[in-house]
């Protein structure tokens, strides 16, 4: 299976347009040298040089099947080059005899313009566009592993990340969950079926590279249920997706580092708990269509204990690493994420923007 996801009709249709504009740019150095007439220049060039394409384009394909660059390697290359250039000239010069024949039959060329020119010709041209068509396709697959390779080592981390929130989490609910079926059954089987659902909404999205926003908040809203059961009246969290946002295309676990950050260093400290308020919206920037989503909590401002610190890599810090990585592999530099204290600096804000346009 190739490789190359590129749509097929677009690459030949380009490197058609090449070779026609060669074919022309032969004709008129032909013409301009005054060797023969431009029409019958044109026709033995066009006839030549596209029939050599069309040849060489088909034997590559063929042969390079099962191959990431879609040129043959080796010797098999060079024959499909050489085949192609053989037919497109045998061929093509029949075509162009035909029609000087017919449309220009006093004009009788010599041995070197009717054999050797082409031929010289066709050999050049047929060997540098071959060359040029290889390095392009060759970068282009150099160009898709990279971003492989960028994909996998995103979904490594992202792993990695899940294994280190998840547990982290999950000890905690079922220590607190153990203390209330005793003393409150009824919290305890709320607290289990959200943890039902939250696991099975982690499961399922650890498959996918993309999910809804509803998902997304979905998977919030088990999680800080859960925290709600252990908080207690400590925490008070409300989510807030607009209906036209919900089918909006996300990175899975893209909020779930910010709101576990808020609850882990704003909101726990405290005595007396917090808020959270996770939120989108869309906005509008230099005229195009964004998706901001805010995550908001009434914590004592941005502490350092909340910054990345050079060299420390613990899982609240390689959350909200893993959160500029993935939005910059999804929507490249398009999107963007801070973190910065309230204006009233009484709590901490979260801010994701992402193009609506490349997220449908």
């Amino acid at each position: 299976m190739r490789s190359d996801p590129s749509p097929l009709l677009p690459m030949l249709a380009r490197h058609g347009a090449a070779t026609l504009l060669v074919c022309a740019l032969i004709t008129v150095v032909l013409t301009a040298a005054g060797v023969g007439t431009w029409d019958v220049n044109l026709v033995y060039s066009i006839s030549i040089g596209m029939l050599s394409w069309m040849s060489i384009e088909f034997g590559r394909f063929r042969f390079s099947v099962g191959s990431g660059i879609p040129w043959p390697q080796g010797w098999r290359g060079m024959a499909v080059v050489v085949a192609g250039m053989l037919i497109g000239f045998s061929l093509g010069t029949l075509i162009g005899q035909s029609y000087q024949g017919h449309m220009r039959p006093e004009a009788r060329p010599g041995p070197f313009n009717a054999w050797l020119l082409p031929m010289l010709i066709t050999v050049i041209t047929s060997a540098l566009m071959s060359f040029v068509f290889y390095l392009l396709g060759k970068s282009r697959h150099l160009q898709l592993q990279t971003a492989q390779a960028e994909r996998q080592a995103a979904q490594a981390r992202l792993a990695l990340l899940q294994t280190q929130l998840e547990p982290h989490m999950l000890f905690n609910t079922l220590a607190n969950l153990r203390a209330l079926i005793d003393v409150d059954p009824a919290r305890a089987q709320s607290m289990l079926d959200h943890l039902i659902d939250y696991l099975r909404m982690t499961l399922t999205g650890a498959q996918k590279t993309e999910h809804p926003l509803r998902d997304e908040f979905a998977r919030l809203g088990d999680y800080l249920a859960l925290m709600q059961i252990r908080m207690g009246r400590r925490l008070n969290c409300t989510l807030d997706l607009p209906d036209s946002l919900a089918h909006v295309g996300v990175p899975p676990l893209l909020l779930q580092p910010l709101v576990e950050n808020s609850i882990r260093h704003g909101i726990e400290p405290q005595p007396g708990g917090g808020s959270i308020h996770v939120s989108a919206r869309s906005i509008l920037l230099d005229g195009d269509r964004f998706a901001e989503i805010t995550v908001a909590d009434s914590s004592l401002g941005l502490e350092p204990a909340r910054q990345p610190a050079p060299g420390r890599e613990d899982g609240t810090h390689m959350g909200l690493s893993l959160v500029r990585e993935r939005l910059a592999t999804r929507f490249g530099n398009t999107a963007r994420f801070e973190l910065a204290s309230a204006p009233d600096q009484h709590g901490t804000i979260a801010r994701v923007v992402f193009p609506l346009e490349a997220s449908a």
